[in-house]
């Protein structure tokens, strides 16, 4: 065969073809579920709603071995994945006695989420505000591997930032995840529990930012963010009088792109949890006295599951 210019283009074209066709995503299957406190009717309802995946919210204090090993017993006979437990505070507060009260807290959590099964917990990476970058994410590597890193070896437990900046907080988007990561170098006891609703309200672009830290999400929380421009243009971001000028709502109905954020998670083959956190006003009273669900805020959970139902592939056996 004579190789000629035109046949060399068309041999090119011919396996660029093929190797495009030959291309496969790995297969999405995205356990879909909701954040709230552990309750038996909250358990009742995740179920029967269809949904397969838990954050849960527990009171470490509260219980003892017994109560553990029923809650653990009741959410796997109900077919349901715990992917991580709630955990806020400040681990680098500033004040020595309130950074003490938040290390043994956050331990105490950490255990209870071995003794669990859970494998991460979400929250805050703790912050010194007005210190520089380099110097609270030194505190930070600091204290999380006196305090914190044993007791995630032994339990197996990974600590998950969530990008929150209205808490204790520096792991609020990529400068400072990009600080953190490499400051903790390729220690397995950290990574993101990536929440878009939190960088939309930012002003930072919640896809861009998956797509750059894919590899370290290990956890989703759904919740969208709905920007009030009718306020931002009249009073700007730092309004004086205190104006918000976004609120938090249920997905499908704030200015996340969630066509483009799932993609970027079933490009990745990603295959954890995404849970609802409901703070959307509208569905509010949450919970009762018993921390169950109230009427209306499962109807917020429904309306969020039938929009999520349209982009997010059922779990099957």
């Amino acid at each position: 065969m004579n190789l000629t210019r035109r046949n060399v283009l068309a041999l090119s074209a011919a396996a660029l073809a093929q190797a495009q066709a030959q291309r496969r995503y790995p297969n999405w299957k995205p356990k879909l579920g909701v954040l709230c406190w552990y309750t038996d009717a909250n358990l009742a309802f995740v179920k029967g709603e269809g949904f397969t995946s838990m954050q849960l919210r527990l009171d470490p204090a509260a219980l003892n071995d017994s109560q553990i090993a029923s809650i653990k017993d009741k959410i796997a006979r109900a077919g349901i994945t715990a992917s991580a437990l709630a955990c806020d505070g400040n681990h680098i507060d500033p004040d020595p006695a309130a950074r003490e009260r938040v290390n043994r807290y956050t331990a105490s959590v950490i255990e209870l989420a071995g003794k669990l099964g859970i494998p991460a917990i979400g929250g805050q990476s703790g912050t010194m505000r007005g210190r520089p970058l380099a110097e609270q994410v030194d505190e930070i590597v600091k204290v999380y591997t006196e305090k914190y890193f044993p007791l995630c070896e032994k339990y197996k437990v990974r600590m998950l930032w969530e990008p929150y900046a209205g808490g204790p907080n520096i792991a609020t988007g990529p400068v400072g995840w990009e600080a953190l990561f490499k400051a903790f170098k390729d220690t397995s006891h950290v990574g993101l529990q990536f929440d878009p609703s939190h960088l939309v309200w930012q002003f930072m672009d919640p896809v861009q930012a998956a797509r750059d830290f894919v590899d370290h999400i290990y956890d989703v929380h759904l919740k969208d963010t709905e920007i009030l421009w009718y306020l931002l243009r009249r009073g700007g971001i730092n309004p004086v009088n205190n104006q918000r000028w976004w609120r938090f709502r249920i997905p499908g109905q704030g200015s996340v792109d969630w066509k483009g954020f799932f993609s970027v998670l079933a490009e990745a083959g990603y295959q954890g949890c995404m849970n609802i956190e409901n703070e959307d006003e509208f569905y509010y009273p949450a919970t009762d006295r018993e921390h169950n669900f109230t009427e209306q805020y499962k109807r917020g959970f429904k309306a969020a599951h039938e929009y999520l139902k349209t982009m997010v592939p059922p779990v099957t056996a």
